[in-house]
């Protein structure tokens, strides 16, 4: 089997959780997932100078993750994540290092070979990062594949940023909360299938990716559709869940695997991570 090429590029921060710190953030999450399936795979991000981001660079060194970083003069990224009757609530602070991504000559080497090229909208928040996930978009070949999670969190999305981000990328992964507020943004109308079909079409994007949760997921292409249920796991936490499930799809898709087969595989691996705790666990 080919040994493919993956880059991410966006957050790397600390969720800051009751019980203690976890080491996070989507791109870096797809990363270490796509490592285990046996990709050479980079996570780009930034962070501080400070103990926060010389542990962060330490503990992906120890899960094998490479990692190109720049380190501006701002704080390691963190989430503090809080309890309120028993549900969590999240605060992602602002002005820290993911921010300020910036891409170095090595960061751009790595991408322009890239097979696989994940960002996502989250990180657009800032002027800097955004325009270094355009410079690295910019720099992919047209074989690459462009994968974009969106990922709506607190404030930090903007239609115009949305809508140049769908016209920059052939694969989207996007949840069932997510379809709601994109569909009413662009005016899609119907179910939550039509809706994808019609964001495919709108922005012709070749492949995308519907989970939603305990009912399952759905993998549109133009041609194709697939649908697979959750299977029944004891569930630890779901966190990472989504982000494992978007390298394995990613993964099948560079080895041309059959749709259904590829979402299967995706759909039992995600599935597995729930049965551990965090996002980066040791299988």
């Amino acid at each position: 089997m080919e040994k493919f090429k993956i880059a991410g590029i966006g957050e790397v921060l600390w969720d800051l959780l009751p019980t203690g710190k976890m080491i996070g953030g989507a791109p870096a999450n797809f990363c270490y997932h796509a490592k285990n399936l046996g990709a050479d795979a980079a996570i780009i991000s930034a962070t501080g100078n400070d103990a926060l981001g010389a542990e962060i660079e330490n503990t992906l060194t120890e899960k094998g993750i490479k990692h190109i970083l720049n380190h501006p003069d701002y704080p390691t990224g963190t989430v503090s994540v809080e309890l309120k009757n028993g549900i969590p609530d999240y605060i992602i602070h602002q002005n820290v290092a993911w921010d300020f991504i910036r891409l170095g000559t090595e960061a751009l080497n790595w991408i322009k070979s890239a097979d696989a090229l994940c960002f996502g909208s989250l990180c657009q928040r800032s002027v800097v990062s955004a325009e270094a996930i355009n410079q690295a978009l910019d720099a992919v070949t047209d074989r690459t594949l462009k994968v974009l999670d969106v990922n709506l969190r607190q404030h930090y999305f903007s239609q115009l940023f949305l809508e140049k981000s769908f016209k920059r990328a052939n694969v989207v992964k996007l949840n069932d909360e997510e379809i709601e507020i994109i569909g009413a943004m662009f005016g899609l109308s119907g179910s939550q299938d039509v809706k994808c079909r019609a964001l495919m079409n709108l922005f012709q994007i070749d492949v995308v990716a519907l989970t939603m949760g305990e009912k399952g997921s759905l993998l549109l292409t133009t041609n194709e559709e697939s649908f697979v249920p959750v299977p029944k796991v004891k569930v630890i936490d779901t966190v990472g869940a989504g982000d494992s499930f978007t390298a394995v799809m990613v993964m099948g898709l560079l080895n041309k695997k059959p749709l259904h087969e590829l979402h299967n595989e995706a759909t039992e691996y995600a599935a597995k991570v729930c049965t551990f705790s965090g996002a980066m666990p040791s299988f």
